[in-house]
């Protein structure tokens, strides 16, 4: 097998990409999007974990399912510590006045900034995807739930023949929350006319979307948490 950084110092008659590749580019990708934005480092465990089945878990969960050239399923499990570290960390480093923060994990400030950093770490991915695998992926829009109950949702994302894993990633705070992964059973095998192209500079696409982000006005969503978590509950059948 052959992980996407890698291709383009491979012979083509070499190059064979499976789930598993696929899944530590992903990796890659949240531990890269995280520390750039948190300007602190975020690390994942060299060891993969073999699930069953991907689900949504207390007390900050959001989900991206990605489809086109091969489809699966992105969810990230967040503790409350770590939603928080993350998000504090993220504000500070826009040059947000700490005072100014949202104090609990339900609020809707954090949810929409998990959106939105799970929106980076998946569009990076699917840009690498693209132009090294030459595929077309498409992501949806991240969902993110809040809950301080014990509660557990298992995502069907229609897949026939999935590998679902999970990893887990360390804050610099020591807080663990855990990326799970499901996608079809494939590989890519390169023909020996193969070229790579190389991704575009994840460190741009952060930044543009920071600059984007400092140029807004943050401003309290209408809406409470609590309405938020039971439109997702809904737009899921519970």
């Amino acid at each position: 097998m052959s992980s996407l950084s890698q291709v383009n110092g491979q012979e083509s008659s070499n190059i064979v990409v499976g789930p598993e590749d696929i899944l530590l580019e992903l990796c890659g990708s949240v531990s890269t999007v995280l520390t750039a934005a948190c300007h602190k480092p975020v690390r994942h465990a060299q060891m993969i974990q073999s699930i069953k089945t991907t689900s949504l878990k207390p007390d900050i969960s959001g989900f991206v399912v990605f489809e086109g050239g091969f489809t699966g399923l992105v969810v990230l499990n967040f503790s409350a510590a770590a939603a928080m570290e993350i998000y504090q960390d993220y504000m500070v480093s826009m040059g947000m006045d700490e005072s100014s923060l949202a104090l609990q994990h339900t609020s809707d400030e954090v949810s929409d900034i998990v959106g939105e950093l799970m929106n980076q770490i998946v569009g990076d991915f699917i840009n690498k995807v693209n132009m090294r695998l030459q595929s077309c992926v498409d992501q949806s829009q991240p969902k993110v739930l809040t809950s301080g109950r014990q509660l557990t949702i298992s995502i069907d994302a229609g897949l026939q023949e999935p590998v679902t894993k999970r990893v887990a990633f360390y804050t610099n705070g020591n807080n663990t929350f855990y990326l799970e992964y499901s996608m079809d059973n494939t590989e890519f095998v390169a023909t020996k006319d193969y070229i790579a192209e190389d991704a575009h500079d994840p460190d741009a696409v952060i930044a543009g979307h920071q600059r984007a982000i400092e140029n807004a006005k943050i401003t309290s969503v209408s809406s409470s948490g609590s309405d938020d978590s039971d439109a997702l509950l809904s737009e899921l059948g519970l």
